[in-house]
Formats: C-alpha cells, sequence, structure tokens
C-alpha cells in the first residue's frame, strides 16, 4: 500500500515511516501541509497530522476533500470530542489520537482503503439516469432520448464526475483534479469549453446547471 504521511514531528514520523516498510508499505513521509496538497497524487492512503507547521491540519483535510478522491485517516494528539466530530464531518474517513497501536492503525488502514475500493468500483460499474439521459459509466457510452451522444474522452470523464455526485453541486477544483489531474488556470478555461461543448452536445437545457463561484451541477 502507497501511504502518504503528513507528520512534522521526526520521532513520531520516523518510527512510523520504518514500521509501515517493514510491513510491506510504502510510505513517504512529508511535513507540511503545502507538500500534501502536491505530493497525494497516486497514495492509496493518507495519514494526516493535525498540528502541521504551515497550515492547521482541518484545512489541509478540506483542501484534500475537495481535490483528491484518497482515502484519508486522521493521526493527531487532539482527542477532544469537538475535534473528533469536526474531523469526521469535514471528511476525513477515519480518527484516531495518539500514540496508537501499530496494529490498530494497520487494520483501519485495511477498513477505510478497502471501503474506497469498492465504492470506486460500484462507481465505475452502475449506469446514471438523469432525465431521459443515460450515462453508461462502465461501457462509457450516454444516450439522450434515443440517440447515442458522441463524446470526447475529456467530455466523457467530466460527465461521469458530474455523474457520480448527481444532484450535488461539485466544486471547479475537484472537476479539474479529477479530470487532468491538477488544478490551474489554463485548465480553468478548458474546464469552461468542455461544458460548453458538453451542453451543446446533449441537447438538455438545464441539466447542468453553473453554481456561480464555484462549478456545475448535474440534475433534471
Amino acid at each position: 500500500m502507497r501511504v502518504l504521511l503528513v507528520e512534522d514531528d521526526d520521532g513520531v514520523g520516523d518510527a512510523l515511516t520504518e514500521a509501515l516498510a517493514a510491513r510491506g508499505h510504502v510510505p513517504t513521509r512529508v511535513t507540511r501541509g503545502a507538500d500534501a496538497l502536491t505530493r497525494h497524487q497516486g497514495v492509496d492512503v493518507v495519514l494526516l497530522d493535525l498540528g502541521l507547521p504551515d497550515h492547521d491540519g482541518m484545512d489541509v483535510l478540506r483542501m484534500l476533500k475537495a481535490i483528491a478522491d484518497v482515502p484519508i485517516l486522521v493521526l493527531t494528539a487532539r482527542g477532544d470530542e469537538r475535534s473528533v466530530v469536526r474531523g469526521l464531518k469535514i471528511g476525513a474517513d477515519d480518527y484516531m489520537v495518539k500514540p496508537v497501536r501499530l496494529a490498530e492503525l494497520l487494520a483501519r488502514m485495511d477498513t477505510i482503503t478497502r471501503r474506497a475500493a469498492q465504492a470506486q468500483e460500484e462507481h465505475h460499474t452502475r449506469v446514471v439516469r438523469v432525465s431521459d439521459v443515460e450515462i453508461d459509466l462502465g461501457a462509457r457510452r450516454v444516450t439522450a432520448g434515443d440517440r447515442v451522444v458522441p463524446l470526447t474522452t475529456m467530455e466523457f470523464n467530466l460527465l461521469a464526475v458530474l455523474a457520480g455526485q448527481a444532484g450535488t453541486a461539485v466544486s471547479r477544483q475537484t472537476l479539474m483534479f479529477e479530470v487532468w489531474g491538477n488544478v490551474g488556470v489554463g485548465l480553468s478555461r478548458a474546464l469552461d469549453v468542455h461544458v460548453a461543448s458538453l451542453r451543446g452536445k446533449l441537447d438538455r437545457p438545464g441539466l447542468l446547471t453553473t453554481i456561480r463561484g464555484f462549478g456545475y451541477r448535474l440534475d433534471g
């Protein structure tokens, strides 16, 4: 398992890195929240400390959930109920208070990554229907009424992300990251161009709603 450990304490960080590697995992350790936001791609799970030197860990958690679909296990000394509840509400997949027992940590890592893999598999095999538009995520086929809609790879990928959260507003940052694996000014323009093209090809006014200052929503 590829693990991103976000921990600024050298004692804790070195011990966890060594323990994870000894059990066959591939850990990468960073010490700042800013590094977590750029190094999370390609990992299977993020172990996130909240007491970071550059950002509050809760803010890092919120930003990671906005741009990435990776399981996050908060690993922190903050054990008060308010912090635990806040972390879980923001989107942490699990929350553990230091000091932790290694066997329990490994078990929880397995649980949240298995749950994420199952959700991802369900996402790619299901068919989403919105009004008379059918989006077959497994076959990568879209129909509107009785008409097959020819989409480019990027257009379908964009529609698939929106279909996976149909009825829910999806941020521009999430869409750019999910489709292109990055976030930037140039990609922001590309996103708008692809949305405009999707609207034209689907020919269903009101299906793709712009949420001003935030992103887009797919609904009927």
